[in-house]
């Protein structure tokens, strides 16, 4: 069993404003990342280093960002590549979703996750035997 960290999780283990997400989101990477079950992508990466980088009240020093991104890249990570933008464009036809988050759909199911920790999903949901989790439920009710 992998589960796969979409970029926002990531992002929250550097969020100073969050610190409810921030301390849930510590513990949850903790624990898959020494199980071996932690699985990320190229562009879960890629909108890490942006957020952090340009979109937190409190921007991490790009240089902090890379050293991060290289521990981040020590996990399995999925590449993109053209059938999972292909497979992306057809599950928004079929589903509806933003393309963004029928890629992380796609290279989540293409790595062997059954678990996607997102909070841009319906938590609870299931596609194709992949369940949506999102960590933070407890502290949107």
């Amino acid at each position: 069993m992998r589960s796969f960290f979409d970029a926002n999780i990531l992002v929250y283990l550097f969020d100073l404003d969050a610190p409810d997400k921030k301390e849930m989101s510590r513990s949850l990477f903790a624990s898959e990342a020494q199980s071996g079950r932690m699985i990320i992508s190229t562009q879960v990466l890629q909108e890490w280093y942006v957020t952090v980088t340009r979109q937190l009240a409190e921007p991490l020093p790009a240089k902090d960002a890379e050293q991060t991104l290289r521990h981040f890249a020590t996990f399995p990570v999925v590449r993109i590549d053209i059938e999972h933008v292909l497979g992306a464009a057809n599950r928004c036809q079929i589903l509806g979703f933003s393309f963004w988050d029928a890629l992380i759909i796609e290279t989540a199911l293409s790595g062997g996750s059954s678990i996607l920790y997102t909070e841009d999903l319906q938590h609870g949901q299931v596609i194709d035997g992949l369940k949506i989790v999102n960590p933070y439920v407890e502290f949107s009710t």
